[in-house]
């Protein structure tokens, strides 16, 4: 009798990849509806560029099956469908709002997608890396140092982190958290047992010897320093954060979130002190409504929108999102909430629960202690920045201005974020595979 069984065995009613391909078709099925509807609304009728754009998408996100069924058989078969259902909202949202932007987006999903090819076809384990975590470290400060280069490096609304290559802009910093990512696994994977093992006393605290913090908290400076000199301060919380979750991960040691969390609230002050910026945006988010027309205005239209919301939402093509400055990048989950309404807003966080359970889900079953790290650390950046770029939005927290993974417009945001899903899923596959071997070789022993 057919039976229903894990990834990896043949014979089955019900494989990884054909449930993968039942999710992904109903992704595709949700992203059309919308996309109707938002064509429905729109007094002037669909765009006949657009459409093409978004069966564009639809026929990427397919090929992405075609290619994990062939080069990654036995991963995860949630992570995909659930990046498709946010990039084909997305996608939607950002034709809705901007159809020039829309046609970029799909030209990004494209580079995105092949990025993704690329690194299941290169990195057949993603183990060789920890061999590599120097060069890792060197490559991750090259990569946020080049916005600061003459020529190349460019601002844009008061931030240095885009380098043009003429006929686009990309920001490498996105890329440099990938690799800084794996620079961290690699290295607390050599000195794990080092840093739980104290040697000395530090104003009634144990500590481990300082001289193995040496590399991280080098690294950590220059990759912070640099962050703050281009005024990306977004990134630079986003990256101590990660620092902080590995270090965790690591060591299983509370102390050094605590750690964290002190130096944290040290460094915010600090900043709130030294830069302009940061205290208007503190300002933003504490007193928007005192100056509703000038630092507070961001804030205040995103505010209007979701209330105007409400439950279910005005429907999509029937709000008014476009009022809200940069709505397509920093605050397109203030579009969101009006347009979806609160059941919709909280569908697209459900979404990136779902995806986080699922990368952590990769992280606990790898067998291999670099793998593991790596999927923590991956999974816990993509959570931490939809934590802070949907807190800014609806005032939990200042807004930073980085973009919701999978969902703003972005280029670079998105590529990146598709090398990290190619990544989860190669971890993966690797996993599943290791455990196929390690069962079989348990049969054969048992049979000897």
């Amino acid at each position: 009798m057919a039976m229903l069984s894990m990834p990896g065995q043949t014979g089955t009613l019900r494989g990884p990849r054909t449930t993968e391909l039942m999710f992904l078709v109903s992704a595709g099925l949700l992203t059309s509806g919308a996309f109707a509807l938002a064509a429905m609304a729109n007094r002037e009728g669909t765009p006949a560029k657009v459409l093409p754009f978004l069966g564009l998408v639809l026929l990427l996100l397919g090929s992405a099956h075609v290619i994990v069924r062939r080069l990654a058989p036995n991963a995860e078969p949630t992570l995909l469908p659930i990046v498709g259902l946010l990039n084909g909202l997305g996608y939607v949202m950002i034709a809705r709002l901007d159809q020039n932007f829309a046609a970029r987006q799909s030209v990004w999903t494209l580079v995105g997608l092949v990025a993704f090819t690329l690194t299941l076809l290169v990195v057949p384990s993603i183990r060789r890396f920890a061999d590599y975590r120097y060069l890792l470290a060197l490559a991750g400060i090259v990569l946020l140092l080049l916005p600061l280069m003459p020529f190349i490096g460019v601002t844009i609304r008061g931030a240095r982190i885009w380098i043009s290559l003429h006929f686009f802009t990309i920001q490498p910093g996105e890329f440099a958290k990938v690799v800084l990512t794996m620079f961290l696994a690699g290295y607390l994977v050599d000195k794990r047992e080092l840093l739980t093992v104290s040697t000395r006393r530090f104003a009634g605290v144990n500590i481990p010897d300082l001289r193995h913090f040496a590399p991280l908290l080098g690294a950590l400076g220059i990759a912070i320093l640099v962050m703050v000199a281009e005024r990306d301060l977004g990134s630079s919380l986003l990256f101590f954060t990660l620092f902080v979750v590995m270090m965790y991960l690591a060591t299983s040691r509370v102390a050094y979130v605590l750690g964290g969390l002190v130096s944290f609230a040290i460094g915010s002050a600090i900043a709130y002190q030294i830069f302009g910026h940061v205290r208007r945006r503190v300002s933003a988010w504490l007193f928007a409504f005192d100056d509703p027309n000038d630092t507070g205005f961001q804030v205040v239209e995103a505010s209007f929108a979701m209330a105007d919301g409400g439950l279910i939402g005005t429907g999509i093509g029937e709000g008014t999102p476009t009022v809200i400055p940069v709505v397509t990048t920093d605050m397109i989950f203030a579009a969101i909430g009006e347009e979806f309404g609160l059941i919709g807003a909280a569908g697209i966080l459900v979404a990136f629960l779902l995806f986080i359970g699922a990368g952590f889900r990769v992280a606990l079953e790898a067998s291999d202690p670099f793998e593991k790290l790596v999927a923590g650390g991956l999974t816990a950046l993509l959570g931490f920045q939809v934590i802070v770029i949907v807190g800014g939005v609806v005032r939990l927290l200042p807004l930073t201005g980085v973009t919701l993974p999978f969902v703003s417009y972005g280029g670079s945001s998105l590529v990146a974020n598709y090398v990290i899903l190619a990544i989860l899923i190669r971890i993966s596959d690797s996993a599943s595979r290791d455990q196929d071997q390690g069962g079989n070789d348990l049969t054969m022993h048992g049979t000897l």
